[in-house]
């Protein structure tokens, strides 16, 4: 699903009006109304409080698929990966990556997150635990570590280290490029 649809559908669930969402994060209900229609992204500091408001991690709410095990430079690409995440301290096993919607924000905001799908243990299947990998300051970045990193799986290299994702400074509600 697109960060449209999660957001209608979680907001949905959670019997919250868009009106009321839109209260909670100090911006308009067409801002919202936006949002769920794919027309627009909130910044990255209102993205941040609407997965606190949600109760809802950043990785569920974004995951929109670049990547489904298949790169058009790579072909059809099946396996696992480690994945070190050195700006963000994570190490992860990796079965699948996806790329956040574009995020709106200052010129020092990150544009873009890479989320990490788990593979499930010794199995084949990937599972559903996703987790979040690094922050992107531009499309072209993010694309080049998704093809990077799939180029690694299909030359059966057992780790990587993100090469292209970017230091940031967290705040209580902003995120800015260092």
């Amino acid at each position: 699903m697109s960060f449209a649809e999660n957001l209608r559908q979680i907001r949905e669930e959670k019997n919250i009006s868009q009106e009321k969402l839109a209260e909670l994060l100090d911006v308009s209900r067409q801002a919202v109304s936006k949002w769920e229609q794919g027309i627009g992204y909130p910044e990255v500091e209102k993205l941040l409080l609407l997965s606190k408001e949600l109760d809802i991690s950043l990785d569920s709410l974004m995951e929109t698929e670049i990547a489904n095990g298949e790169n058009p430079e790579t072909g059809n690409v099946t396996g696992s990966i480690v994945i070190e995440s050195p700006n963000e301290n994570i190490v992860m096993t990796c079965c699948k990556v996806m790329s956040s919607p574009q995020f709106k924000g200052g010129k020092k905001s990150p544009k873009y997150a890479l989320i990490g799908m788990q593979s499930n243990g010794g199995s084949s299947f990937c599972g559903e635990n996703t987790t979040f990998l690094g922050w992107y300051a531009s499309q072209e970045s993010i694309a080049n570590e998704i093809r990077s990193i799939y180029e690694a799986i299909a030359k059966g290299i057992p780790a990587y280290s993100l090469k292209y994702s970017v230091k940031v400074e967290k705040h209580l509600f902003s995120v800015k490029i260092k």
